[in-house]
C-alpha cells in the first residue's frame, strides 16, 4: 500500500521520481536488504514478541525471543533494530552475549555451538522511542494518533520502512516465520489488535492490559501490527471455499453501526476474490479489518482501514470512470493483498510488483465480478493516466529498494494485456488460482512468478514481462492503412519484441495479429463504415503514420 502514495506522488511531480534513476546505495542499504553470511545461516521459525507501549511517553519496552533453526553452523548473527530504539540485552540458555550496532544493523557473538538442523532460542530485550510516522503509511513507523474524542488511537505501519522500526528481527522480505505470539501490554481501557487470533486478555492490576494474540500461518514481518484504541468489536461468518471463515471487525467504539452497514462488501469481495484466485489463504488465522489512523495496510489477517466509510480512494475515483466510486477502493485493495503480498511474498523488495500489480489487478476483477466486464474494462483503461513511465517497475536487487510506482497500473494494465493474449478466461483464472496454490504460504522471486505464468498459458512472455517491467516505455504500434492494406510493426525496446495484438480486421470483429520489428503488411477486409482500432484492453502506444 505504501508504494501507492509514492506512486500518486510520483505522478503529481515526475522530477522527483526521476531522481530515483541516479541513486546510489550505502553499506546500510546492503545490510538490509542482503542475505549476508550473517543472516542466511539461520532461518526463523518462530517469534515470541512482547511489548508495552506507553502512549503518554510514547515508548515501547519489550523483548523477542526468536526461535530459529540451523542451517549451517556460524557464531555470528545480525539482528536488525532501527534507531531510535536500542537493544539492552541478549541472551541464550540464560547467559548474556556480547554485541555491536552498526547503523541499524546489530551483530551477535554467539557462545554456544550452533549444530545444523538445532532448532536454538535467543532472547532480546529492547527499549526506548520508535520513530514516530510522519505521514502513515507511506512515510511509516508509529502513529501517535487520536480518536476525535481526544482519546490514544496507535498503530504500527511500516512496510519498505521495516518491521524493525519497532521491534527486533531478521528484517528481510524473504523471512518469515511458520508462526508467531504477539503479546502487546497497553493502558487500561484500550484495546489492542494485532494478527492472528486473540487468545485471550489479562488485567494486571497496575493499570495495564495484556492482549495475547497467536498468528498461526507464515507471515512477513512488515505485517505483524499493532492497533491500540477505544475499539468496539462485531462479528460474521462466511462460509467460503474452504469452509467457515470467520470475519472480525474492530472499530472504534462510535463507529459500530456505521461500519456494520459499510462492510457489508466484504462478503462479496470474498465471493470474488475466492473465485479468481482460490481459497482465502489464512483460514486458521480468520479475517479481520481494523479501523487505523491512517490510510490503510495489507497488515495479514487484521487489514488495516483508514479510508474514513468512503467510497472510492478518499472519495475519488482514481480512474475518472465513475467505476471506482461504486466501492470502497482501502476494502478492496488491501483485501487483495491478502492473496498477493501476504499469502504469495517476494523475496526482495525489488520484486514488489507480483505484490502491487496483481492486487491492484483485483481491483478490476471486483468491478467485474459485480458490475460487468465492459465496468472493469473502462476502469482499467481509466488508470492508466497515472502511469508515470519514469523508471522501471523492477527496483534494484540486495538494497531493499522499490521500482516505479508504476507497478500498481503498469502493472496491471501488464496483467490485463496478457489476459487477452491468453484469450481464455478460464486458462487465466488457472494461473491466478495456480500461484496461489503453488507458492501457498512462500516467499517467491519475481522472475518464478514469471515461469509460472509461462508454462500454465503455453505461452512465452518473457519478451513481454522484460519490456513492461525491466524498461521504462510500453511498446509502440506504429501502422498505416491505406486502401484496406495495414502495414506494421512494433517499436520497442527489447530486441525481438513480438507480442502478438487484437486489431479490428474485418466487419467490425477484431482478430489477431503478430507484429515484430520489421515491417509487415496485411489486408482487412473493411467496409466503409468500419472503424480501424487497436483492441484498448491492450496497454500499447498506437501510432499512426
Amino acid at each position: 500500500m505504501r508504494s501507492l502514495i509514492v506512486w500518486l506522488a510520483a505522478f503529481a511531480a515526475l522530477p522527483a521520481a526521476h531522481a530515483q534513476q541516479t541513486k546510489t546505495f550505502s553499506r546500510q542499504d546492503t545490510l538490509r536488504g542482503t542475505l549476508t553470511a550473517d543472516r542466511n545461516w539461520w532461518d526463523v521459525t518462530f517469534y515470541d514478541l512482547q511489548a508495552t507501549i506507553d502512549p503518554a511517553a510514547k515508548s515501547i519496552k519489550g523483548r523477542n525471543v526468536i526461535h530459529y533453526r540451523v542451517l549451517q553452523p556460524s557464531q555470528r548473527l545480525q539482528i536488525d533494530l532501527q534507531d531510535p530504539l536500542k537493544i539492552s540485552s541478549i541472551e541464550q540458555n540464560g547467559e548474556a552475549l556480547t554485541f555491536r550496532k552498526d547503523g541499524n544493523a546489530w551483530f551477535v557473538d554467539l557462545k554456544a555451538p550452533q549444530p545444523k538442523g538445532k532448532i536454538l532460542q535467543l532472547d532480546i530485550a529492547y527499549e526506548g522511542l520508535p520513530r514516530e510516522a510522519k505521514n502513515a503509511p507511506w512515510d511509516g513507523g508509529i502513529v501517535w494518533g487520536k480518536d476525535s474524542l481526544q482519546r490514544p488511537w496507535i498503530a504500527s505501519a511500516c512496510q519498505g520502512l521495516g518491521a524493525s522500526v519497532w521491534w527486533p528481527n531478521k528484517d528481510h522480505q524473504s523471512e518469515e516465520p511458520d508462526s508467531m505470539r504477539i503479546r502487546i501490554t497497553v493502558p487500561e481501557g484500550l484495546t489492542n489488535v494485532s494478527n492472528g487470533r486473540l487468545q485471550g486478555k489479562k488485567d494486571n492490576g497496575d493499570g495495564t492490559t495484556t492482549f495475547n494474540w497467536f498468528v498461526g500461518n507464515p507471515i512477513n514481518n512488515y505485517d505483524v501490527a499493532i492497533n491500540i484504541a477505544h475499539y468496539g468489536n462485531f462479528s460474521d461468518r462466511y462460509k467460503g471455499a474452504a469452509g467457515d471463515l470467520d470475519l472480525d471487525y474492530w472499530v472504534l467504539d462510535y463507529n459500530v453501526a456505521r461500519a456494520k452497514t459499510h462492510f457489508n462488501v466484504v462478503k462479496p469481495m470474498m465471493k470474488c476474490f475466492e473465485y479468481w484466485f482460490g481459497p482465502y489463504p489464512f483460514y486458521k488465522d480468520s479475517y479481520k479489518m481494523v479501523e487505523t489512523p491512517h490510510l490503510g495496510m495489507e497488515h495479514q489477517s487484521a487489514v488495516a482501514y483508514g479510508n474514513q466509510y468512503k467510497m472510492g480512494y478518499r472519495g475519488t475515483d482514481l480512474s475518472g470512470t465513475g467505476w471506482g466510486k461504486k466501492w470502497d477502493f482501502i476494502i478492496i485493495h488491501e483485501s487483495g493483498h491478502e492473496w498477493f503480498g501476504n499469502n504469495i511474498t517476494t523475496k526482495d523488495i525489488a520484486d514488489m510488483w507480483v505484490h502491487e500489480s496483481f492486487t491492484n489487478y483485483s481491483e478490476t476483477l471486483f468491478t467485474e465480478c459485480e458490475y460487468g466486464k465492459d465496468a472493469a474494462n473502462a476502469y482499467l483503461q481509466g488508470i492508466r493516466k497515472k502511469i508515470a513511465n519514469d523508471i522501471p517497475i523492477i527496483g534494484v536487487y540486495g538494497v531493499n529498494h522499490e521500482g516505479s510506482g508504476d507497478m500498481y497500473p503498469k502493472g496491471a494494465n501488464m496483467l490485463h494485456t496478457i489476459r487477452q493474449i491468453i484469450n481464455n478466461d478460464e486458462t487465466f483464472r488457472k494461473i491466478l488460482r495456480g500461484l496461489n496454490k503453488t507458492f501457498y504460504h512462500q516467499t517467491v522471486t519475481g522472475r518464478q512468478v514469471e515461469q509460472y505464468i509461462n508454462k500454465t498459458s503455453g505461452k512465452n512472455f518473457d519478451k513481454v514481462f522484460d519490456q513492461y517491467l525491466r524498461r521504462t516505455r510500453p511498446p509502440v504500434f506504429e501502422y498505416s492503412l491505406v486502401d484496406n492494406t495495414l502495414k506494421y510493426r512494433w517499436v520497442a525496446d527489447v530486441k525481438g519484441f513480438d507480442m502478438p495484438l487484437k486489431v479490428t480486421l474485418a466487419d467490425g470483429k477484431k482478430g489477431f495479429i503478430y507484429p515484430t520489428a520489421e515491417w509487415k503488411t496485411t489486408r482487412l477486409q473493411l467496409s466503409a463504415a468500419d472503424k480501424f482500432e487497436v483492441d484498448p484492453n491492450f496497454y500499447v502506444k498506437v501510432q499512426a503514420n
